[in-house]
């Protein structure tokens, strides 16, 4: 009985967390779509600021 309804606990909270994790996923990504250029910029500036 035990066995049973821990079986039954454990799959919600899996697919929860993995569905946090594809949530977490997507916003990275959906911020790195619309701010990865600035980002790119401003990494590179600062990397020629260090040359001089």
């Amino acid at each position: 009985m035990d066995k049973t309804a821990r079986r039954y606990t454990a799959l919600p909270a899996a697919l929860i967390v993995l569905g946090l994790g594809v949530m977490a996923a997507t916003a990275a990504f959906a911020g790195w779509v619309e701010h990865g250029s600035a980002i790119l910029l401003s990494l590179a500036e600062s990397g020629m600021a260090w040359c001089f």
